[in-house]
Parts: C-alpha cells; sequence; structure tokens
C-alpha cells in the first residue's frame, strides 16, 4: 500500500475543491482559525487567572528573535 504520491494529493484536492467550492473552503479555514485564536486566548487569561490566585506575577516572556544559540557544556558546576 504504501504513501500516495503528490499526483494523488492533487487529485484529492481537485475533488474536494469541486464538492465544496473555494468560498466554502476559505469560510472553513477562517472559522478555524478564529476558533485556534479564541482557544489561545482563553488559555492565556485561564494562566492569568491562576497566577493572580496564587499571587505570582505573570513571568515576561522572552523572545530571542528566533535564534538558535549553539553551546556546549564543558562542566557542570553549582550556583
Amino acid at each position: 500500500m504504501g504513501s500516495f504520491s503528490i499526483w494523488h494529493w492533487l487529485i484529492v484536492l481537485v475533488i474536494v475543491m469541486l464538492i465544496f467550492g473555494t468560498k466554502k473552503l476559505r469560510n472553513i479555514g477562517e472559522d478555524l482559525g478564529g476558533a485556534v485564536k479564541g482557544f489561545k486566548e482563553g488559555m492565556k487569561s485561564a494562566e492569568e487567572k491562576n497566577n493572580q490566585a496564587n499571587g505570582s506575577p505573570i513571568p515576561p516572556q522572552q523572545v530571542s528573535g528566533g535564534q538558535t544559540i549553539e553551546g556546549e557544556v564543558k562542566e557542570k558546576t553549582k550556583s
């Protein structure tokens, strides 16, 4: 059986577009995106409520601009 080739996926995509149409697919995508955004906002607000209930401030998120820092641990130190 194996995996499908690119031609199989293209045929499936064409059939789906013929059945549903591009407008309906676009609406489904917008609805799904809105649901994901709402879920993320809900999780964030629940986390904020949990932190406020515990009395601890919300730690700031540190973003390093998407850079990966590589390094090697030479020796374990106790601090």
